[in-house]
């Protein structure tokens, strides 16, 4: 029923980084970019204050939250700025638990959702190695599950202790499963502004940041804000970006007759 990725969605990550230096690219860490701009000056590409660098690009595929994007973007091009700044997010807490599988009896299934007129504190539960075989075949004598913690407009929850939100935890499934094992390891994950809101209208709001971002040539912008948080809406966003941009290459290209150079200075799109 699922799809997933053998030692879980953190590798992907790591996978990309890997293939972006297999093909001779550069990845900057603890680096944030405190300007972009784009002017004749800069011989009608992009320059990006990245640190104490700064960077020259043909084109520039901003995946950033909607927070960063909008002060990026507020001088080069203040409506699609403005509308960035307008998305709401939601902060969560992930609050995994470890069980000897020999004290830890769980209901069939995957997992569970908490609607809000429930009044439970989690949100949902996810039992891990019921989900995901190579989480069961990797720890045999354990059983790993996860709890949510935070809706939209929840903030008092998630200023608690890691301690309080496991204890809260614990009692929420206890009620919903009858689970009083002890946890032989816990962990809490924080995600502050984590997951976009996407309201009435947002359709719309996207539309007009594209055609805002459409006015700059050799730019685009792809991520969760715009056309879903799960990871396959991510990778299509990521496409329509690069596909944006290959389309605005090329018609530099034509008009010039010349290569255009990437941001590491090789020719090519």
């Amino acid at each position: 029923m699922f799809m997933g990725i053998q030692g879980g969605v953190g590798t992907l990550p790591l996978a990309v980084a890997e293939a972006v230096r297999a093909r001779g690219g550069e990845i900057l860490t603890g680096t944030p970019v405190t300007e972009l701009s784009h002017s004749a000056a800069d011989g009608g590409g992009w320059r990006v204050v990245a640190g104490e660098r700064v960077l020259r690009a043909d084109a520039v595929v901003l995946a950033v939250p909607a927070a960063a994007a909008a002060r990026l973007l507020r001088t080069q091009s203040p409506g699609a700025a403005a509308e960035l700044g307008g998305v709401e997010y939601a902060s969560m807490a992930l609050v995994t638990f470890a069980y000897r599988r020999a004290e830890a009896g769980l209901p069939e299934g995957s997992g569970f959702l908490v609607p809000p007129v429930d009044g439970r504190t989690i949100k949902a539960s996810t039992f891990a190695s019921q989900k995901w075989g190579w989480i069961a075949d990797e720890h045999p004598d354990l059983v790993v599950l996860r709890t949510s913690v935070g809706r939209y407009g929840e903030t008092e929850i998630l200023q608690r202790d890691d301690s309080e939100l496991v204890a809260v935890s614990r009692h929420d499934l206890e009620a919903a499963t009858g689970l009083d094992a002890t946890p032989v390891a816990t962990r809490v994950t924080r995600w502050d502004d984590g997951l976009p809101q996407y309201p009435v209208g947002h359709h719309a709001r996207v539309a007009r940041i594209r055609e805002h971002v459409a006015k700059l040539p050799g730019l685009a912008v792809c991520g969760a804000q715009y056309d879903g948080v799960g990871i396959p809406a991510c990778i299509a966003s990521a496409y329509a970006a690069v596909d944006q941009i290959h389309g605005d290459l090329r018609g530099v290209q034509e008009l010039t007759a010349h290569p255009v150079q990437s941001l590491h200075g090789g020719a090519g799109e």
